[in-house]
């Protein structure tokens, strides 16, 4: 059947955090475009953005050239604010430390060299200053933590909300419910989009699916490069609320040379206790659709590890937990860029765990992807190039199969 009215000049396929911020930004430049989630909601809670909060933090341990595109993320949080009238940003100042015996992966270290490297505000805090400062934290005195005053909170529900009642202020279709079965290049060059309920065509396809994105349907060659990890994250019960508060409490990150990374926020969206949150959990892999949703005693545990050790105030009840994905990538960086064989369509995916505040710039490059096939930001860590960790043969995959679509 074919989709009424269903000629757009560009289809954004998965309406998540990235997938709502290009429909934002391509609606506001005044094209027609056309977002489509296989969920009947969008915020829902089978992918990667619920559990109400999510880090944005300035200084970044992962690479400094991060840095450029966070300055423009957070502009385009408050604009998106300004044009929706929803408070998605607060701002509490970010923690980060390291375990001093950790050398190989001390996110203290290169959290500082970006700092430095592009002269954010920031102090260095040692271990007994923390603990006094922020009252929640038991740091043996010897640490030494980074303290950046702008780090904070993402409302991750209301941000994918927020873009898309905005992006459809401005003139955006939104189709939900509706799940991608096939698309392909027309001989005209426009792309086809065959879903479960109609078929549309576009000028332009941008594919932000998340964990999906390896599927049959729409980017088989990603399959086996991108890797789906189960993540949980919980709420412990604190004995002194005010420490734990916004206001006392900024979110946190912290490098154990035993325990691995963590990171955390205070009490927050009426949500009571500590939120954290232990990078790659318990190493799970998963499929998007078969993800388990229960929570097990082993998660609790190790959640709870890090807790005992830095937080005992916050090791209270687990209040609530909830699993959701993390996408990685080889490498840990994003996968931004024109699809090798079609310059119609764009694909942004893996987000590795720490890309849901740069949703508000990644929209924006999206939208100038799809609508001028160039951007001025610099996204050269996230091409898809053969030089990149773990993605040698990846070319080779799109060369070999180019009507795998067809």
């Amino acid at each position: 059947m074919q989709g009424a009215d269903s000629d757009y000049h560009t289809i954004v396929v998965g309406i998540g955090a990235h997938g709502s911020a290009a429909l934002y930004q391509i609606a506001k430049r005044g094209y027609k475009v056309l977002g489509l989630e296989q969920f009947s909601e969008v915020a829902h809670d089978r992918g990667s953005s619920h559990g109400s909060s999510r880090i944005i933090r300035l200084q970044y341990h992962e690479h400094p050239d991060y840095v450029p595109l966070l300055h423009r993320a957070y502009k385009l949080w408050r604009d998106l604010e300004a044009d929706s009238g929803k408070t998605v940003l607060h701002i509490t100042g970010c923690l980060e430390f390291s375990d001093p015996v950790r050398t190989v992966s001390n996110c203290f270290g290169h959290a500082l060299r970006s700092a430095i490297e592009h002269n954010l505000e920031h102090e260095v805090l040692t271990g007994e200053e923390v603990n006094k400062r922020f009252p929640g934290w038991r740091l043996p005195s010897h640490f030494k933590a980074l303290y950046q005053p702008q780090g904070g909170i993402l409302n991750s529900e209301e941000g994918i909300r927020a873009h898309t009642r905005a992006a459809q202020k401005h003139g955006a279709i939104l189709h939900t419910g509706e799940r991608v079965q096939r698309w392909q290049v027309l001989p005209s060059g426009k792309v086809e989009v065959i879903t479960n309920k109609a078929t549309y065509t576009a000028g332009r396809l941008v594919l932000t699916a998340g964990a999906w994105m390896p599927s049959p349907e729409l980017v088989p060659e990603l399959r086996g490069i991108t890797q789906v990890q189960r993540q949980v994250i919980g709420w412990f019960e604190v004995a002194d609320k005010a420490a734990f508060s916004m206001e006392k409490f900024p979110v946190f990150i912290f490098d154990d040379d035993q325990l691995g990374e963590y990171y955390g926020f205070p009490e927050f969206d009426n949500l009571p206790g500590m939120k954290i949150g232990k990078f790659y959990h318990l190493n799970e892999a998963a499929l998007p659709d078969q993800l388990s949703r229960d929570i097990t005693s082993a998660d609790e545990e190790v959640l709870r590890d890090g807790i005992s050790r830095y937080l005992p105030e916050a090791n209270g009840r687990m209040l609530k937990a909830v699993a959701c994905m993390f996408t990685n990538s080889p490498d840990s960086r994003f996968i931004i860029d024109k699809h090798p064989l079609h310059h119609q369509v764009v694909l942004c995916s893996a987000c590795s765990g720490h890309g849901y505040k740069f949703a508000s710039v990644v929209g924006e490059i999206l939208a100038d992807l799809a609508t001028s096939g160039t951007t001025q930001h610099d996204i050269a860590l996230h091409r898809i190039t053969e030089d990149r960790k773990g993605m040698d043969g990846l070319l080779g995959r799109f060369a070999r199969n180019p009507k795998a679509r067809l």
